[in-house]
């Protein structure tokens, strides 16, 4: 424990990290099962603790006097889903290009509530960047979060999906009614 942020999720929280982040310069990271409000707030404490630099993407709405203050400090950059004209997916590459170091944070469902498919924006966004997918999971069972693994092939969206099927199978969310696998097709 080498902060405070560790201090409160292993101390006060209970939880352990499961695996150590991959040294990589660049990733898109997805987090999930995202079904809670705490996932994020755990999530936080763990980037802080392991002293990874990342940004996390959120709703624009989330960006509004006064909680922008808080997700500009969190480095969030917000998206517009609702404006199917902007090309976030470029943008977002466009970032991740021009850096040399960034790790960037999705929750792929999208939302806290169930659903059966699940955005592939993240896909989209390390194929054209041309990074890895990292698989960051958070278990309530036993108090973990860690990285599942490792995406680097990402010739084939469902191939990847169906990856990923693989390493979340076995991964128990906050809620577990509010999460869902999408079914990929053959």
């Amino acid at each position: 424990m080498k902060t405070f942020s560790g201090f409160l999720f292993s101390k006060v929280f209970g939880w352990k990290i499961g695996s150590e982040f991959p040294n990589l310069p660049k990733s898109i990271t997805i987090f999930a099962p995202h079904t809670s409000n705490w996932d994020s707030f755990l999530g936080k404490l763990y980037l802080n603790e392991i002293g990874l630099k990342y940004n996390v993407l959120a709703k624009k709405e989330l960006f509004a006097f006064p909680l922008g203050i808080i997700m500009r400090a969190v480095r969030a950059i917000p998206i517009d889903r609702n404006n199917r004209n902007s090309d976030y997916v470029g943008q977002i590459v466009d970032v991740i290009k021009s850096m040399d170091n960034i790790h960037i944070f999705i929750a792929p469902e999208g939302t806290r509530k169930r659903v059966v498919r699940w955005k592939k924006g993240f896909y989209h966004m390390a194929k054209r960047a041309n990074v890895p997918i990292v698989l960051l999971y958070l278990d309530y069972q036993k108090k973990e979060i860690g990285v599942k693994g490792v995406i680097e092939d990402l010739s084939d969206v469902n191939k990847v999906m169906q990856e990923i099927n693989d390493y979340y199978q076995d991964v128990v969310p906050k809620f577990p009614e509010n999460f869902a696998m999408e079914k990929v097709k053959d």
